[in-house]
Order: structure tokens, then sequence, then C-alpha cells
């Protein structure tokens, strides 16, 4: 699938024109964090309402938005495909309670690290870009790890940290929160 996302990535870019996209990690940018476990029941993810308005704004300015989401639990047994498969489908009825919608949403399940797919390698990122003619040197990858901004970075998209740390980062944006990101946004978009 990595590499199809990857031929289809390049075929694309040469025969039509292609949209740019906000790819946005999921825990702690879209959802409340767990922490250092894992969402690994409904009633455990709890959706960010600054997410909302981000989400809001990206659409407005014509990104697509895709979700690209590590989720070991799932290869480690701590949740089910079927329980991370519902949790998302909860998050995409509730976006379109809002009138809002994902044009994807990624998931690496693997528990290797060097699976191309899992961050901070960038395969769900070039996989969305094939599958939906995305415009990867005009998108954003925002997370709150350096895997996030890593995978960015080598997928050839701008990207940002949601990080109030004073460790250093090698991301081309730093926000301190998500309420931060959107004020960004408005001036960046």
């Amino acid at each position: 699938m990595f590499l199809q996302g990857i031929q289809l990535y390049h075929e694309t870019k040469t025969n039509m024109s292609l949209k740019p996209c906000v790819f946005f990690d999921r825990d702690g940018i879209v959802n409340r964090s767990p922490g250092a476990g894992y969402v690994e029941r409904i009633e455990d993810f709890h959706i960010l309402p600054e997410f909302i308005d981000a989400l809001e704004l990206v659409s407005r300015q014509g990104y697509e938005a895709v979700i690209a989401t590590n989720q070991r639990g799932v290869s480690l047994g701590r949740m089910t495909r079927e329980t991370l498969d519902n949790i998302h489908s909860f998050l995409e009825d509730v976006l379109a309670g809002e009138n809002l919608r994902l044009l994807d949403i990624m998931v690496c399940t693997a528990d290797d690290d060097g699976d191309q797919r899992r961050k901070p390698n960038p395969g769900m990122l070039l996989e969305a870009a094939g599958k939906h003619g995305l415009d990867l040197s005009k998108s954003w990858m925002i997370g709150d790890n350096e895997s996030d901004v890593i995978a960015g970075q080598r997928a050839g998209c701008t990207t940002i940290i949601v990080d109030n740390s004073c460790l250093q980062t090698s991301a081309d944006h730093r926000v301190k929160d998500m309420s931060e990101l959107v004020d960004f946004l408005k001036i960046s978009l």
C-alpha cells in the first residue's frame, strides 16, 4: 500500500492539479492527549474544541484535512481495530454535526518503528497524497511530537509543533497550545 501511494502521488503530480492539505496528528491535537497511554475506549475520546475551530478555518481556506495517526495500541493488544474504527466513526459523526468533514483518517497500527507508514516515516502522508491528489509542497503537518514534524518534513510539508516546552524542535513553526494554533492558522493559511 505504501509503495502504491508513492507511485500514485508521482503519477497524480504530473497529471492533474493537486490540492493543498493540512495533516493533523490525532492524540493531543484532535482530542485530549491520554498522556503516556492510549485512548482505549470511546468514552475516553474527548475532542478538543480548538480542533473544531482549526478544522473549520482550514476548510474555509480551501484546504483538505487528513488525520495521520500512529496507533500502536492495536498491535500491542490494548484495543481492537474495531474499537479504533468506532472511535473514528464517532469523530466523523461529531464533525458532520458541525458541518465539517475529514478527507481521510490514515492510521498506522504497526509496532515496528521501521514501518514506512509509522511516523516519523512519511508513508501515511505520501499514501494520502497519492490516493487523494494532494500537493505536499503546499501542505502542512500539525502535531505535538517531533515524530510528527519529521514525518511532515520528509513528505515535503510545512510543519507546526504544538508544544509549550523548551525542548528543541526542527519544526518550521511552534505554537504553545491549540488556541494559539488557531490564531496562527488565521494569519498563515
